[in-house]
């Protein structure tokens, strides 16, 4: 059974105690905020493994808690959002959450983001060492990446990447040279109708190339494809 621990922040009592509920059935240990400036101390404070993050809540908004923890912290960031909130979305997304459930959403389909997140930074619950990958890539440009130890180095300076800025790295390494649509990055990626909007992916492009590239503005290794999507170059 997994252990890790979750910090819940929505105040909602009803949504609140339904994700703790099934949460603690799963396994996890649960830790719960209503407020937002509660949420933000108990992130610090508990230091949580992953974090469900409402939008909409008193003291201090989502977007405002999600902004000051990603000042020094890489933890995975799911955020609920009402339906139809698509502006919401973007802006979560330029700030750093690394996913999104609109509400009213299925437990399941929550829990099975959460343990995809969990597995993509590095948290592997259930997993037996004959599952674990040994697959490795590198590149001429001094990029290399381990999925086994969820390592990737630039001239051997480890990077600091979040869960999806892991996973797109490794994706573009195994398919180095090729021309990646933003509808086919979305899918593979994401595998599931995140927001319906490859936008998600060229957010997700932007912070990485701000941490592969010398010149973010001018990138040589993520290569836009005009109207298509992107080509990774070794």
């Amino acid at each position: 059974m997994p252990n890790e621990k979750i910090l819940i922040v929505e105040d909602e009592e009803s949504i609140l105690e339904a994700v703790r509920y099934s949460l603690h059935r799963d396994g996890y240990q649960v830790i719960t905020a209503q407020d937002g400036l509660t949420g933000l101390s108990l992130s610090r404070d508990e230091s949580p493994d992953l974090m469900i993050l409402d939008i909409m809540l008193p003291n201090l908004d989502g977007i405002e808690v999600c902004k000051e923890i990603r000042k020094n912290s890489s933890i995975p960031i799911i955020m609920l959002t009402a339906k139809g909130e698509e502006i919401d979305k973007i802006i979560g997304l330029e700030i750093g959450a690394d996913d999104y459930m609109t509400k009213p959403f299925s437990m399941r389909e929550l829990i099975a983001r959460i343990k995809a997140l969990l597995r993509r930074s590095g948290i592997k619950p259930n997993t037996s060492s004959s599952q674990v990958s040994h697959t490795a890539y590198t590149s001429s440009s001094g990029l290399n990446l381990n999925i086994d130890t969820h390592v990737a180095t630039l001239n051997d300076v480890p990077l600091q990447l979040r869960p999806k800025e892991f996973e797109l790295l490794s994706y573009f390494m195994k398919h180095q040279g090729l021309a990646l649509t933003r509808d086919q990055i979305l899918q593979d990626i994401w595998g599931y109708d995140y927001i319906a909007d490859t936008r998600t992916v060229d957010v997700h492009v932007r912070w990485l190339r701000e941490k592969i590239e010398n010149n973010p503005a001018n990138p040589e290794t993520i290569l836009t494809i005009r109207g298509t999507g992107y080509r990774f170059i070794t």
